[in-house]
């Protein structure tokens, strides 16, 4: 049975919490918090860390910022295996030059999308997975078509192990079936939960990691469910599961990273704002958000 455990040989397996970036009222980035939240989680039963995710509001970075919050997840988490940074760009060049640096600074592995300006074909597709694993890092393809439009179906991904582009997939499409559908095309693939409100579903398929969300907020009760859910006993899974399910599930909303920050404000993690385009959470959201929040922690989450 393959391992559901962080090992320095696979350092993609087990909970890598994507991380929010935490940024001061003047909306610069406070490399000092983050620093000090990537040793957290990791001290609170989380394997590792995937910065400059969607969750770490990549897109609004500047080169100089992007690169920065790489070596400060690397130092922060004292071993840098345990940082798997996205690579994300338009240009494949692009996203080779960010695994490049990701590798230079020491990182394990990394994260990364298909291409996403247009509906990229699958002969694109593995050409932009090619030409980044030249770089010598593993890669964990990013399945995300809900975003992309770009769709890493069974037969693609496992036509990129094939070609020795990939190494494990993040699993965002939401379709659980796919699971089993992978592990037949590609049985050395390896499945990682990516969307935290089918972490049951995943883990019972065979899943061997977690690219999480909410263990920014409740670390130390997200890695208590994902290792009963991945050792199948369900006993205690699924309560737990139950009872944080409607906080999980605003990981897969198109406001994730506000609503995620905001649990972490209630929990006494620093969330904080978010930079433009995204607004703060207002009216019946934020109403939602809180109430999953408080109840969390009523139940006594942390």
């Amino acid at each position: 049975m393959a391992t559901t455990t962080w090992t320095t040989d696979r350092p993609w397996r087990g909970i890598m919490v994507a991380t929010t970036l935490p940024f001061r009222e003047d909306l610069t980035v406070d490399h000092d918090a983050y620093a000090e939240h990537v040793a957290w989680l990791i001290a609170n039963g989380c394997d590792g860390v995937v910065p400059n995710g969607s969750l770490g509001e990549y897109q609004t970075l500047t080169d100089e910022e992007r690169a920065r919050v790489v070596r400060t997840a690397v130092e922060a988490a004292g071993d840098g295996a345990r940082v798997m940074p996205g690579v994300a760009a338009y240009g494949s060049a692009e996203s080779r030059r960010w695994a490049e640096q990701a590798a230079e600074a020491g990182a394990g592995s990394v994260l990364l999308l298909p291409p996403n300006t247009y509906r990229a074909e699958p002969d694109a597709v593995r050409a932009h997975y090619a030409e980044v694993a030249a770089a010598g890092i593993p890669i964990v393809a990013y399945n995300n078509p809900i975003d992309t439009k770009v769709d890493l179906t069974p037969g693609l991904l496992a036509s990129l192990y094939a070609d020795g582009s990939v190494v494990a997939v993040k699993e965002f499409s939401g379709d659980v079936r796919r699971a089993y559908e992978i592990a037949e095309l590609a049985p050395e693939l390896d499945l990682l939960i990516g969307a935290d409100d089918v972490l049951l579903e995943l883990a019972v398929a065979g899943a061997v990691g977690w690219i999480a969300g909410y263990p920014n907020a409740f670390p130390a009760s997200c890695a208590e469910l994902y290792h009963a859910a991945v050792a199948g006993d369900l006993a205690t899974a699924v309560p737990l599961y139950k009872s944080l399910h409607s906080l999980l599930r605003w990981d897969s909303k198109t406001e994730f990273v506000q609503s995620i920050k905001l649990s972490m404000d209630l929990a006494g993690r620093p969330g904080g704002p978010t930079r433009p385009p995204r607004h703060p959470l207002t009216g019946e959201i934020e109403a939602g958000v809180r109430t999953a929040t408080e109840k969390a922690i009523a139940d006594g989450h942390r």
